[in-house]
């Protein structure tokens, strides 16, 4: 039996919006992890690291005790927050959108939807990697003398093949399901709904 990653999830909240942890908790659940920390912080958000410097150390300290392997965030975050909290933590971490996708992408049944599914997760990692390659670029060039390729660059371009694909196989299956659609309609097949 393999054992459940253990995660802390976290929201960055301000005084008058509500507390939402325990729909952040269902959620990892729903995915199969083990929530061992959850925090909450009010306050106004952080460009750096969605929640405050301070106690965003407090939670890599938290993480390296508990032994946490992933940390969620209520919050949408930012590409820029994502690099920053996953180099402070030395662990991955997500949004909440990214872990809805992770439990549609896990109960997908067709084709098509996993498809979207994977769409979805490719667009939002392409601005990850955007912002990666602009962190990247700030410093040194790459290869010898600067004249090369960073590693970040081309798997960026990768990803933006893969999604090319993704949408041309759409395509087609949304086309076949138009033929299909409309041979069933000339050929008026009667459409029974239940109630």
């Amino acid at each position: 039996m393999k054992l459940s990653t253990k995660v802390a999830i976290v929201q960055r909240r301000l005084r008058r919006e509500r507390n939402l942890l325990f729909e952040l908790k269902e959620l990892a659940k729903a995915a199969g992890y083990d929530v061992v920390l959850e925090l909450e912080q009010v306050r106004k958000p952080d460009s750096r690291y969605q929640i405050g410097y301070g106690k965003a150390k407090e939670l890599a300290e938290l993480v390296k005790e508990k032994g946490i392997e992933k940390v969620i965030f209520f919050n949408e975050l930012k590409p820029v927050q994502i690099h920053n909290l996953s180099k402070l933590l030395g662990v991955d971490v997500i949004d909440r959108i990214t872990l809805i996708l992770e439990i549609f992408a896990r109960r997908a049944g067709s084709k098509e939807a996993k498809l979207q599914i994977e769409l979805a997760m490719l667009k939002k990692q392409l601005s990850y990697l955007k912002e990666q390659l602009h962190l990247a670029k700030l410093g040194e060039l790459p290869g010898y003398l600067g004249g090369g390729e960073y590693i970040i660059d081309s798997y960026r371009e990768h990803v933006a093949r893969r999604i090319t694909k993704i949408k041309r196989e759409l395509e087609k299956i949304r086309a076949r399901k138009n033929i299909y659609w409309r041979r069933r309609s000339l050929a008026e097949v009667p459409t029974i709904v239940l109630t």
